[in-house]
């Protein structure tokens, strides 16, 4: 017998619900101050950042449900989604640590949303990359792991009682390819400086922008894993922009294309697009899913290509929608409009060179 999935156990009928809660609270403008903190304790109330964690600290739903949570709840709100993941992000490598202490005295808390961690890693994947001297470095001092330089990219920042983030040793620090750690960083440190956040083409709400480490001492008490040439290949949790952030995208999709499902009852000349685009939601969510169920079939998509299905979705159908909504989703505070400005974020978070290529080839129709 086929265990039952958690999303069946929390009842479907629960998450449209949660939807609904979330859709009435208040929405998050494009602005840095109005971090969406109705809509993210709604989430924490339900037990939302429990789908997340292993016991005995949280439910650790299976990943085909993660993917369609997600999917139903950044059609409700992608700016408090995305905060989510980072949240998820940094809590998932933490129950992924051997460090047994650091997971007695953090996961409880994180688990209930009584702190608020998230994460800081794009420096070692991504950002900055370029740059002959790593642009966040750690010293040994004592019991201490003493920090100096910046994380580029780290959302709500401001909301967070620790940052899980990376940095290179300093002995190793004249390479690109030196030693890692992965530490979290209690930002009560007077060391931890976290800027005024970036504004956004979209999302700014979200309040994401660089933080400054000026000589903090982290005790290693805190250390996640490390030093290690490719820290995060050690937790197992994947790398960033994992099947989350297609399913951020399809979310963004699903709520232009129920946006035009809507208006096309009074225009039936809007039918056949929105025909369309739903069997595309619907095939490229079926695909998700099979990689997220990790089958012993053959999946019809690899990552990558979900990922430029999703990205190339949530563009178009945000751009059909504006279209469907006329000059009224050009006025600021429509939401179509905020939709199309969000869409371009996936094009840029977390996104792997072969995705970035696939989306320049259909913007120049080149096959």
């Amino acid at each position: 017998m086929q265990p039952t999935s958690k999303i069946d156990t929390f009842n479907l009928n629960d998450l449209e619900k949660l939807c609904r809660q979330i859709d009435a609270a208040k929405a998050p403008t494009n602005a840095h101050d109005n971090w969406p903190s109705e809509r993210f304790d709604i989430c924490r109330n339900a037990g939302v950042l429990k789908w997340f964690l292993p016991a005995p600290w949280g439910d650790q739903w299976p990943e085909t449900d993660i993917v369609n949570a997600y999917i139903q709840l950044a059609s409700s709100c992608l700016t408090t989604t995305f905060i989510i993941t980072q949240y998820v992000a940094a809590s998932r490598r933490i129950a992924a640590c051997e460090n047994h202490t650091l997971k007695q005295t953090l996961l409880a808390d994180l688990a209930t949303g009584e702190k608020f961690v998230t994460v800081g890693i794009s420096h070692l994947t991504t950002s900055h990359r370029h740059l002959a001297k790593p642009v966040l470095q750690a010293a040994k001092s004592g019991n201490d792991l003493v920090l100096n330089g910046f994380s580029p990219w780290v959302t709500s920042g401001s909301q967070a009682d620790f940052i899980v983030t990376g940095a290179v040793v300093s002995d190793q620090a004249s390479t690109k390819n030196g030693s890692q750690i992965l530490i979290a960083v209690p930002t009560s440190d007077p060391g931890v400086t976290i800027g005024p956040s970036n504004s956004l083409v979209g999302l700014s709400s979200s309040q994401t922008g660089r933080v400054d480490f000026k000589d903090v001492g982290v005790d290693e008490k805190f250390l996640l894993a490390g030093p290690h040439e490719n820290v995060l290949a050690t937790l197992g949790t994947g790398a960033t922009g994992g099947l989350q952030t297609s399913a951020l995208a399809l979310g963004l999709a699903q709520s232009a294309i129920q946006f035009m499902s809507q208006q096309s009852e009074q225009r039936p000349d809007l039918k056949p697009g929105v025909e369309a685009f739903q069997d595309q939601l619907a095939t490229t969510t079926k695909e998700l899913l099979e990689i997220a169920k990790g089958s012993q079939g053959n999946p019809a998509c690899n990552k990558e290509e979900i990922r430029t299905s999703a990205n190339s979705l949530a563009i178009r159908a945000t751009q059909a929608a504006l279209v469907a909504a006329k000059g009224a989703g050009y006025v600021e505070g429509h939401p179509v409009g905020r939709w199309c400005r969000e869409s371009l974020f996936f094009l840029v978070w977390s996104c792997p060179q072969v995705v970035r290529d696939a989306n320049l080839c259909e913007f120049a129709s080149i096959n």
